[in-house]
């Protein structure tokens, strides 16, 4: 049986950045949304603001790994030959 991927939509990330705020673990949220733990690590890691939130860990922002996500399949595709 093979793996079903999928993107995190924007309302996903919302949820994510929601959670992180409060202080849930990266594993309660990746149980919350149903995916697997390294999801959310590497989510965290693209939407990160560079600052600390206020629990002391680095910040998260939707917003951020939304862009930060878009510019990546911008990015994509066949490079005009040179």
């Amino acid at each position: 049986m093979g793996r079903v991927y999928k993107y995190l939509s924007y309302g996903d990330r919302k949820r994510i950045e929601s959670m992180w705020a409060i202080g849930h673990r990266p594993k309660e949220i990746a149980y919350d949304l149903g995916v697997h733990t390294a999801t959310i690590y590497n989510e965290l890691k693209r939407g990160n603001t560079g600052a600390d939130d206020h629990n002391q860990r680095p910040a998260y922002s939707a917003d951020v790994a939304e862009r930060r996500l878009q510019d990546g399949f911008k990015r994509r595709g066949r490079r005009p030959a040179s």
